[in-house]
């Protein structure tokens, strides 16, 4: 939209001059070149010649998200899906039409890599930082795409694990491939009538064996993402020859199949409808019936629970890719916007109190970045053997509670968003709106808030401790780091008194029981992803190339409250009566109506 003149109207309210919205866009620029902070990091940590290299492909990458993907992206946002259940002769179809740009994304997927780049492991464990870094660039300008990419990522993952045995060879190669013509998306279908994430009871799909050693799949499954792509994976219940299948998780194996036959036709599966939601709408999502699909059991029979662990793991890095990227996506539109817009007499960069509200966004996604690389750079040592026990206890503990944290992140920092851009970011056709609504699923998928709290409290017990004591462990060696830089000491002595007081409420744990624990898990799981964050950012600003706005990140990260465990425990939010009144609050009635409740 092209900026308002400075010309007078000749005719007050004349019709020529009411018609004219007089704001200049904001544009994205290259995300790659516009983005400091990425460029600090890798030049940092990527040995020198593998940041040369990578460097040079994601400048190019930048540069081919800012004129081709993006508007491909805003082309699957105007264009959603559509369901077509039967021809006009009354033949079913089921066929879900999915816009050029759709198609157009995939294709780009494979040329990219944005896949293989992990599993080709060109740069050792490094591989899985460039990966990331891509994914980072062009998640807020996919038009959602990175969704079917981020269960590819995770169907890849599980089969690499099982070793890649011989039914899934020509998957796992198309799953990884580069060449558009042969690369597959893969599906996730978990979640059925029941929904939600316990999947060990909610699970009443059945598995009939066949024969020639296949299975026939029947059930509903009510939430599927992506069910556009090539492939699934997904859990069933197998059948004796007496039609008993055993309940929990025990009872669940992992199956995979093929959607469509070699002639286009669905594999035993009809189409019940597409979902309408929130958000992520260039995303065909629908309610799926198995009525004698052909699968191959792929998984240890009653291990289906725990093949999919890795899948997960990919999955839920995947939505922190997303949910920081969002964020910055946000900050750089809102950056450029105050360059151009005017009130007040002045651009509104020139108003210190909105430069404040920026940078106070800035800080969040920086904190949520470096959360996001660690994972990164833990997983690339997963993959490549180079990992050590400490290190594996890292990645079990963080993948859950950055996904947790920086999805919140992500809500508030776009909702934040929204107000740079005044009243233009409540309108639809500026794109904005669609950010924000994108960013909400974050916290939902792969795990509610609550629910991946309550993981975090998982990895801690069954691991004896020693994942907790991995992260602190982990957190004292960046602090040393630190330490030795004068301009950080006392940020520095602020994440080790939240260290100490994290040390006291754990020493309480025991005490308070199990309800006790569990009104604890969020608080506990912020608590941690706060003081990691801010490890990192000090160990990042003590760099001897840091900058002073590295410096000044982590002094803002730790002014804030690193330790609301604490300050909870002290309000009596975990004491012995904290849920009988957490219930009489909520369900607090008149006591004229108690009666006939």
């Amino acid at each position: 939209m092209a900026a308002c003149t400075a010309q007078h109207p000749r005719a007050l309210f004349a019709k020529t001059e009411t018609v004219v919205f007089c704001q200049e866009q904001p544009r994205i620029g290259n995300p790659y070149l516009e983005d400091a902070f990425l460029q600090g990091y890798l030049k940092s940590y990527l040995p020198s010649k593998v940041f040369t290299e990578v460097s040079v492909d994601l400048e190019r990458f930048g540069a081919r998200v800012k004129d081709e993907i993006d508007s491909l992206g805003r082309e699957c946002e105007l264009t959603p899906p559509k369901l077509q259940q039967f021809d006009a002769w009354g033949q079913r179809l089921d066929q879900i039409i999915t816009c050029p740009a759709w198609k157009r994304m995939k294709e780009i997927s494979a040329e990219e890599g944005l896949i293989a780049e992990a599993y080709e492991r060109k740069y050792s464990s490094w591989s899985r930082v460039y990966q990331i870094a891509k994914l980072y660039l062009c998640a807020p300008s996919a038009g959602l795409f990175t969704c079917p990419l981020a269960m590819t990522d995770g169907a890849a993952k599980v089969i690499e694990s099982l070793g890649i045995p011989r039914p899934l060879e020509e998957a796992y190669s198309r799953l990884t491939s580069r060449d558009a013509r042969k690369f597959w998306t893969s599906g996730q279908w978990m979640t059925e009538r029941r929904g939600g994430s316990d999947v060990a009871n909610g699970t009443e799909t059945v598995a009939r064996k066949l024969p020639d050693g296949t299975y026939s799949l029947h059930g509903l499954k009510w939430f599927t993402s992506a069910t556009d792509s090539d492939m699934t994976l997904t859990l069933a219940r197998i059948m004796t020859a007496e039609g008993q299948v055993e309940q929990g998780s025990r009872g669940l194996s992992l199956f995979y199949l093929q959607v469509r036959d070699e002639n286009g036709k669905l594999n035993g599966i009809e189409i019940q409808r597409l979902k309408e939601k929130l958000g992520t709408k260039p995303v065909p999502t629908a309610e799926l019936a198995l009525d004698g699909a052909r699968a191959h059991r792929i998984s240890t029979e009653g291990q289906g629970v725990a093949s999919i662990a890795n899948m997960l793991t990919i999955t839920r890095v995947h939505n922190v890719v997303s949910a920081v990227a969002y964020m910055k996506r946000m900050i750089q539109m809102a950056r450029d916007y105050a360059t151009k817009r005017k009130a007040f007499g002045k651009a509104l960069k020139e108003h210190p109190l909105h430069m404040q509200t920026l940078a106070r966004m800035e800080v969040q996604a920086r904190g949520a970045f470096l959360l996001l690389m660690e994972i990164a750079r833990l997983l690339g040592l997963e993959e490549t053997s180079m990992a050590t026990t400490q290190d594996l206890h890292m990645l079990r503990l963080l993948t859950p509670l950055a996904k947790l944290y920086t999805a919140k992140q992500a809500v508030a920092v776009t909702s934040e968003g929204l107000e740079c851009f005044g009243g233009q970011g409540y309108m639809e056709d500026t794109g904005l709106p669609a950010v924000f609504r994108d960013a909400q699923v974050m916290t939902i998928w792969e795990g509610t808030t609550n629910i991946l709290s309550l993981d975090v409290l998982r990895s801690l017990v069954k691991s004896q401790g020693k994942v907790l004591d991995a992260f602190l462990s982990s957190a004292q060696a960046k602090l040393e780091v630190a330490s030795s830089f004068s301009e950080l000491e006392p940020e520095v002595q602020m994440a080790q008194n939240a260290l100490h007081k994290l040390g006291q409420f754990i020493q309480k744990m025991s005490s308070k029981g199990e309800a006790g624990m569990q009104l604890a898990a969020r608080d506990f799981a912020y608590t941690l992803a706060r003081i990691y964050g801010g490890v990192l950012l000090l160990e990042h600003a003590a760099r001897p190339n840091a900058s002073a706005a590295d410096i000044f990140t982590a002094h803002r990260w730790c002014h804030q409250d690193l330790c609301p465990v604490d300050q909870e425990d002290k309000a009596g939010s975990y004491g012995t009566q904290a849920a009988s009144l957490n219930t009489s609050l909520v369900y607090d009635v008149n006591p004229i109506l108690k009666g006939k409740l």
